[in-house]
């Protein structure tokens, strides 16, 4: 077998097993959900939002310890977060009873808004890195706290308290339809074992991803940052591309909505937390530059879907699509484009 078709199959395998078990990890974590009385929205942004994420920071954290590629860890949270609100094009393509910015709840902007400040930060943190030669090659002493960047700390700080302040949002504006939008529950117990054994599957698959990866780019000379920001981020997203469906064929397009604008909250944390892990230097001091244009283009789609949410438009392109699902999918398509061009 030639090294390009085992590099291929290695990687279709780990894409089959994150998206098979991602499907389950839904499943089972709304029953568990059912279980603790959490509501449908709280669901979507972090029970939901964390464990289709569990891919990208297992791949995350192999690809800065074991396989020594930090370009793919961050390509990979980066490009994850632009291909959840690239998913969002789909949820307008698909979704048909009505234009889906102007049915989605308008409590999905606090989560979108949070998304663009821990964007910001981890751009902030990516161009201060960049000031500085790579600390591996030059000894330069970078800008850092405990062998971290500056803000690694902050980012994850922001998470808490955005998550604080959703919860807080959360109870004084309750998701009434919650309850119907549910699956039907399974007892605790078994949902509790079932859900530990996709977690095991996703984690699993998503330790190999990287190495799979890395090969897949070498046999078929592709950069390590498009394969990291394309390749890799599409197999890690196939979770939430699994909740996405199935939540819009019960009908819960609120759902839907915010397990992938909660999912890029948990990405953009997984870059500092994979910072920890990152023994050789500051993690956003060693990768390249065209991460930026990741990050940017993030900021910018987050930015038109905050745009859409707030105006709610209702016509369509051609009877297809919304004008900002359409910026959403030419942003996307040139940020794919540029780092395919320039990545390293």
């Amino acid at each position: 077998m030639s090294a390009p078709v085992w590099a291929w199959l290695q990687f279709i395998a780990c894409a089959a097993l994150i998206g098979t078990a991602g499907f389950q990890l839904s499943r089972y974590g709304d029953a568990i959900a059912q279980h603790t009385g959490l509501s449908g929205s709280w669901i979507g942004l972090t029970l939901v939002a964390s464990v289709t994420s569990l891919p990208e920071l297992a791949t995350g954290i192999t690809s800065v310890t074991l396989a020594q590629a930090p370009n793919l860890a961050v390509g990979n949270a980066l490009g994850s977060c632009v291909l959840n609100l690239a998913f969002l094009v789909l949820i307008d393509l698909i979704y048909r009873r009505e234009a889906v910015w102007s049915r989605a709840s308008k409590g999905h902007v606090l989560a979108a808004a949070f998304g663009v400040v821990l964007l910001g930060f981890l751009l902030t943190g990516l161009l201060i890195g960049q000031l500085r030669p790579p600390s591996v090659s030059s000894g330069t002493t970078q800008v850092s706290v405990w062998s971290v960047g500056l803000m690694t700390p902050i980012m994850l700080m922001l998470y808490l308290i955005a998550m604080r302040t959703l919860f807080a949002y959360e109870r004084s504006h309750p998701d009434t339809s919650a309850a119907a939008d549910a699956p039907p529950s399974l007892p605790l117990r078994h949902a509790l074992v079932r859900f530990t054994l996709a977690a095991s599957v996703v984690v699993g698959a998503g330790l190999w991803l990287p190495f799979a990866a890395v090969e897949l780019a070498n046999t078929m000379g592709w950069n390590r940052s498009f394969v990291g920001s394309l390749f890799v981020a599409m197999a890690t997203t196939l979770p939430e591309l699994a909740v996405t469906l199935s939540a819009l064929r019960l009908g819960a397009l609120d759902m839907a909505i915010g397990n992938l604008l909660g999912s890029n909250l948990f990405n953009v944390t997984i870059v500092a937390v994979d910072d920890f892990f990152y023994r050789p230097g500051v993690l956003l001091s060693d990768v390249s530059l065209v991460h930026a244009v990741t990050a940017s283009s993030a900021i910018v789609m987050t930015g038109l879907a905050l745009v859409g949410l707030f105006f709610r438009p209702r016509g369509r392109v051609l009877r297809a699509v919304g004008a900002v699902s359409l910026g959403l999918a030419a942003v996307y398509l040139l940020n794919t484009y540029v780092v395919f061009l320039h990545g390293a």
